[in-house]
């Protein structure tokens, strides 16, 4: 098991608590779940019985406050047994982030206390015709007195089949684009509340994602999270404190590649001895090793400054980018590596192949963050 040389005692312990719980009894599961595409509910449970239901959200509102690095550590070792269940695992707490940020002391209380009791979450931004586009949400949110009446469709909403609690982003100003974009908090069992289809995904198969669906949706003034036409600034400054946290399951997914492409190039025997000592196959795994480290430390800047209560835009779409390149480099070379091998199924190899597509594509696109980048070093053109 991988361990960063600059750990606490505390984090190396939560790190060690939590792999092997997951390598006794998520490991061997994880290529029947990858089949199914089942949520392991019952993994999710021991989690939660560990300690770590919540592990975000601050100590004052009953959670267990762990600061971002800690939680980059916890959720890359999760990312290293099964990706899919770490990204809905961590999913389950970021539908609330917005209202830990930006909700009133009521709301706050309420969804931390649901939480921490075991209720899961789910963020609905992405409609089928706007994906990385929210100033194009058609998701409508009418005030009507002192209530809202929404009607939408959301989709690729990770565990939106499971979730309790929804926080969407809604369309309370047409004519304004982003700037018309509302974020609303929704009880599952809301009048009008249901899950549409379920995604067949190519990988990261444990994770549940689906379309949720709104009609005629009526809910009180006081579950809008902030200011009315706040919503795309408020998500903006959420993914600005997620992005590390966020993206270190697929950091996990990096390593896993590396650890398997290594022990295989030693075992592995061809033309007269194990295929290690190639050149070709030793560039490729030190592709891979410059890659994680760099892409680790990178994670762990991010964590650092939003642990200090800085939150830098550019840095998260950044860290975002890189990660998700190196998870993608790494899976290829780990397939090249194996060769043939890695291409079957009775491997590992060709799952966190699967898995690690998706880094690049949620949470805004890398084209995106690319976008980002540029326009935020050029600024304002004539």
């Amino acid at each position: 098991m991988f361990e960063y040389q600059m750990m606490t005692e505390e984090q190396k312990d939560l790190v060690k608590m939590v792999r092997q719980m997951l390598d006794k009894e998520l490991a061997p599961i994880v290529a029947d779940i990858d089949k199914s595409g089942e949520y392991p509910m019952a993994i999710h449970q021991r989690m939660g019985e560990m300690g770590f239901f919540a592990m975000d959200v601050p100590e004052e509102y009953g959670g267990v406050g762990l600061d971002a690095e800690t939680i980059c550590h916890i959720r890359e070792a999760m990312g290293y047994v099964d990706a899919g269940f770490a990204c809905s695992f961590s999913a389950s707490t970021f539908g609330i982030k917005p209202v830990l940020l930006f909700g009133t002391e009521e709301q706050k209380h309420y969804y931390a206390e649901k939480l921490v009791a075991g209720k899961i979450s789910a963020n609905c931004m992405t409609e089928p015709q706007s994906g990385s586009d929210l100033g194009n949400t058609k998701t409508k949110a009418v005030r009507d007195g002192d209530y809202y009446i929404i009607n939408g469709r959301k989709c690729f909403a990770t565990n939106g089949g499971l979730a309790d609690i929804y926080t969407i982003g809604a369309s309370t100003d047409p004519e304004a684009g982003n700037r018309g974009i509302s974020l609303f908090i929704i009880d599952r069992d809301t009048p009008g509340v249901s899950v549409g289809k379920e995604e067949d995904k190519m990988g990261i198969r444990a994770s549940n994602t689906t379309d949720v669906v709104f009609e005629d949706v009526r809910i009180p003034v006081k579950n809008r999270v902030g200011e009315e036409n706040a919503g795309f600034k408020m998500m903006l400054k959420v993914l600005s404190r997620t992005r590390p946290t966020g993206m270190a399951p697929g950091l996990g997914v990096a390593q896993h590649a590396l650890d398997l492409a290594v022990d295989y190039a030693r075992t592995r025997v061809a033309f007269g001895g194990p295929i290690g000592k190639k050149q070709a196959i030793q560039f490729k795994l030190a592709d891979m090793e410059i890659g994680i480290q760099t892409a680790r430390q990178q994670l762990l800047y991010n964590a650092k400054l939003i642990d200090q209560g800085i939150y830098d835009s550019r840095l998260g779409s950044v860290t975002k980018t890189y990660v998700a390149d190196v998870a993608m480099m790494c899976a290829t070379n780990a397939m090249q590596v194996f060769g043939g091998y890695g291409y079957s199924r009775e491997y590992p190899i060709e799952k966190l192949f699967r898995d690690a597509r998706i880094f690049s594509l949620f949470e805004g696109t890398n084209e995106i963050q690319r976008m980002s980048i540029g326009l935020g070093l050029l600024g304002k053109m004539k």
